[in-house]
């Protein structure tokens, strides 16, 4: 079974997938792959909070460019944490948007339990600069690849979850 977490920034979307894939995972312990690659003292402190609460719950992995490659080699339950840093990191390394939607589509054919958690960034105004248009537009095409091949999808608001799917 996928499925997909997404809503705005701190809109909770962490908290609940943490707690959904735990709740689903059995007696497997999950997976737990960590996206995030730009380090500065603001994103530190984003994941001294997200180790933190996850503990030893997860089984870590960290992989900021290769999401096919890290999720194959995991034999559980994977949480993607998230598909929206990885954007960012493919974009910044220089892939095109063939390229990473091609790898997002082979992803979502894997056939092990995976929850995605994806930031929306489409509900606002429209950036002022390509490269922010860019990240906007893949990450909407991103999120309608993952809608189309989860069994769930969740929006997330206040820290609460609705069901769209």
């Amino acid at each position: 079974m996928k499925t997909l977490f997404t809503g705005g920034i701190k809109s909770g979307k962490s908290r609940l997938a943490e707690a959904y894939i735990l709740e689903n995972a059995g007696e497997n312990k999950p997976y737990y792959l960590a996206t995030t690659e730009f380090i500065d003292d603001e994103m530190r402190e984003r994941i001294r909070v997200h180790r933190e609460r996850r503990r030893d719950r997860f089984v870590t992995v960290e992989e900021p460019l290769r999401l096919f490659a890290a999720i194959e080699r995991c034999p559980g339950p994977v949480l993607v944490e998230c598909v929206s840093m990885w954007l960012n990191n493919r974009l910044y390394h220089e892939s095109s948007d063939a390229e990473i939607l091609q790898e997002l589509n082979a992803v979502m054919h894997l056939p092990c339990p995976m929850v995605l958690v994806h930031n929306d960034v489409g509900l606002g105004i429209i950036p002022d600069n390509p490269l922010a248009r860019r990240f906007v537009d893949l990450s909407g095409k991103a999120a309608q690849l993952m809608g189309r091949y989860c069994d769930r999808v969740f929006f997330c608001s206040a820290g609460c979850k609705i069901a769209m799917k």
